[in-house]
């Protein structure tokens, strides 16, 4: 499930990030594409905004494993509609696992997706993630105040895979709250789960800001470099 209903204000262009070009396709395209291609994975559900005409000028709108779903103002309610729209085609609810992937990360491999199929725990889910390298530093007032132990940081990635039914009630527990939540981990963390940290890849970026774009592009010709 990849919820896509973002406006993508940072980049300060004239439409949402995810169908800006990237090596001749919509982003999204690119993003979306690894899912369609796995044996394992039923299907895909997009879930746009509701004012959104981009999509439906896609090849992939008319892909048979494609389903759309309406977002809402916040990720967690774009992501409730999308797995709304998953229970309604699961016919076994509480053995169902969803993958949520984030609509600007184009370059996730086949390779990263397969691992965490493989390693995320069956209860508590997984998601891909990054050990942090750099020195990190607490700052108060544009001054250091302390150094911070990175060995017990890690940077979240997505996507992130967790049982439909569990995924759901977390979410719900969030909103009815008034939490604001930016990732799925944050929501079952919430709940009292502790889900699994699967090592990813540097080159799964998230593509924020226009710079981003060019490293996007990077990767994915590295990509097509490899056997």
């Amino acid at each position: 499930m990849i919820p896509a209903a973002g406006g993508g204000t940072r980049m300060g262009l004239n439409k949402p990030k995810q169908y800006l070009p990237l090596r001749g396709r919509a982003l999204l395209e690119w993003s979306v594409a690894p899912f369609l291609d796995l044996p394992w994975i039923d299907g895909v559900v997009l879930v746009l905004a509701r004012n959104d005409t981009e999509f439906a000028k896609l090849p992939i709108a008319r892909h048979p494993r494609i389903l759309t779903a309406v977002g809402g103002a916040a990720r967690a309610e774009s992501v409730l509609s999308g797995l709304q729209r998953v229970a309604e085609r699961s016919r076994a609810f509480r053995e169902v696992h969803v993958l949520v992937h984030d609509a600007a990360r184009p370059c996730v491999t086949y390779a990263e997706i397969e691992r965490l199929q493989e390693e995320a725990d069956d209860r508590h889910g997984g998601l891909l993630a990054l050990p942090v390298t750099d020195t990190l530093k607490r700052g108060k007032q544009g001054r250091v105040a302390e150094t911070v132990d990175r060995a017990f940081y890690w940077r979240a990635q997505t996507p992130q895979l967790f049982r439909l039914d569990l995924l759901m009630d977390a979410l719900r527990e969030c909103s009815s709250h008034g939490l604001e939540i930016t990732d799925e981990s944050g929501a079952m963390e919430r709940a009292g789960y502790k889900p699994r940290l699967v090592r990813g890849l540097e080159s799964n970026i998230k593509v924020t800001f226009p710079e981003d774009l060019r490293l996007a592009e990077f990767w994915l010709a590295q990509q097509e470099l490899q056997p």
